[in-house]
């Protein structure tokens, strides 16, 4: 793969990693003010939404390749390689946070009496990484445009 499409590729797949943490960071101050049982109903629709760790996973391997690619110039390499460990961030922040939270409570099919704790953990662990996955996108959009040495000159 050229180094122009793998731009395009990991710049688009950290995009696509950043619109559920920006839905659920945009929900939050809507979902912190639920009751217990609306919080568990609206919680429902997320059925399904494991799948996408699989753009995450795509995300953080096409950031990382694009790192490699631009090993000779250091700051477009190192943006690069900035936004892939940013994205293993928000997958560290997921199974140390969102993870058990999820698991407790059976992907909220079922409420322990520590759910507000767990809700916390979930909503909050979600909102920090709409931020890193943010941040990830800039630093990978910054080192996709930035011209280097082995482009060709226009």
């Amino acid at each position: 793969m050229s180094t122009s499409h793998l731009r395009i590729l990991a710049v688009v797949l950290t995009a696509l990693a950043l619109v559920p943490a920006g839905a659920h960071l945009l929900e939050l101050p809507n979902k912190m003010a639920l009751l217990r049982d609306d919080y568990v109903t609206v919680q429902s629709i997320y059925s399904g939404w494991a799948l996408l760790g699989a753009v995450l996973i795509a995300a953080l391997v096409s950031d990382l390749a694009l790192a490699v690619s631009l090993r000779r110039d250091r700051r477009a390499g190192g943006l690069a390689l900035l936004g892939g460990l940013l994205i293993a961030v928000s997958l560290a922040i997921f199974f140390v946070w969102v993870f058990p939270a999820n698991q407790a409570t059976g992907n909220w099919t079922s409420v322990p009496a520590n759910w507000k704790a767990l809700r916390a953990h979930w909503e909050y662990g979600h909102a920090v990484n709409a931020i890193v996955t943010f941040a990830a996108l800039w630093a990978v959009t910054a080192a996709a445009i930035r011209p280097t040495t082995a482009d060709p000159p226009q």
